[in-house]
């Protein structure tokens, strides 16, 4: 992949936007996201973004609903790729709206691949990872001077055709002093306890986190040998994040939830500290969901776990 995607697409050639929505939290947006979500004229929304994200489309945005969970029905890639190519040649402004970061397992990087292939133009804005998130909200660093050289992001299940990973050797590697960060692994979370117990003590720390910085947030502080009854009573279509390390659970207490803050119509301008008008975000209505074309099923098994 280039390292200079402008110039895989002439300047004229239509544009598609990749957001990262970040973890859930409308706070954690980027500046540079909210004015791509606020020019979009058609928003591609992952499952995963947070319901107040939307609240900075504008009114007559058409937003199409394109999830993927594990254990659910999903919106075909194929769909979702033709569909950012079809609207952007009719001269729509397209955001591709990703829960986390589009380049941090989120398929962003082969959309982006199929958008070039396409002669379209792509931008990438980044949002923070849930991975990160999701530590931040428990009050621990996912890197320590005295006990975590360094973080390793993986994901717990490998793709079609792919194989799988060394659960054995990222345990020798965590051993060493780094944070081991597993992305959609709940499914899963026997036997990925099991290849690491290879190389990590059974009383290495574990955190697993769900719907990170929401107010629904959902956590559990664990060890590896005590991991497997941990997840009895969770369902498909659940996402989760575990943190695996020696600073998973070195802080004690996790931090305390906050209320979203609700700003008065004014921020600070980093630039010079002044106090900077914005405009409130609208809500969203119901008639921007109705949006043509395939639109993916609520997970009944999400929707009714606790």
């Amino acid at each position: 992949m280039s390292l200079r995607p402008d110039l895989l697409a002439p300047a004229q050639s239509p544009l598609v936007t990749l957001v990262g929505a970040g973890p859930g939290d409308p706070d954690l947006l980027t500046l540079k996201a909210v004015r791509a979500i606020r020019r979009a004229t058609v928003l591609l929304v992952d499952d995963l973004v947070g319901p107040g994200v939307l609240r900075y489309a504008r009114r007559t945005a058409r937003i199409v609903p394109v999830g993927k969970r594990g254990g659910c029905r999903s919106t075909p890639q194929d769909f979702i790729e033709r569909m950012m190519i079809t609207e952007a040649r009719r001269g729509e402004r397209v955001v591709r709206l990703k829960g986390g970061d589009p380049f941090v397992f989120g398929r962003g990087g082969e959309e982006a691949e199929h958008l070039r292939a396409a002669g379209l133009r792509v931008e990438v804005i980044n949002g923070i990872t849930a991975g990160l998130a999701a530590c931040t909200a428990l009050g621990v660093p996912l890197t320590h001077r005295q006990h975590a050289h360094g973080v390793i992001f993986v994901t717990g299940h490998a793709g079609d055709g792919q194989s799988e990973l060394d659960w054995a050797q990222l345990a020798a590697t965590a051993a060493q002093g780094f944070t081991l960060v597993i992305y959609m692994g709940v499914a899963r979370h026997r036997h990925l306890a099991e290849g690491l117990r290879t190389h990590l003590r059974s009383d290495t720390p574990v955190a697993v986190v769900q719907h990170a910085t929401l107010p629904q947030q959902r956590h559990a502080l664990t060890t590896l040998d005590a991991h497997g009854g941990h997840h009895a009573t969770r369902k498909p279509g659940q996402p989760g994040h575990h943190r695996r390390g020696r600073r998973a659970a070195g802080l004690g207490r996790p931090a305390p939830r906050q209320r979203p803050r609700r700003y008065s119509g004014c921020r600070l301008n980093a630039a010079s500290a002044a106090p900077m008008p914005i405009k409130t975000p609208p809500k969203v209505r119901s008639s921007q969901r109705m949006a043509h074309g395939v639109r993916s099923r609520p997970c009944k098994r999400a929707a009714n776990a606790a």
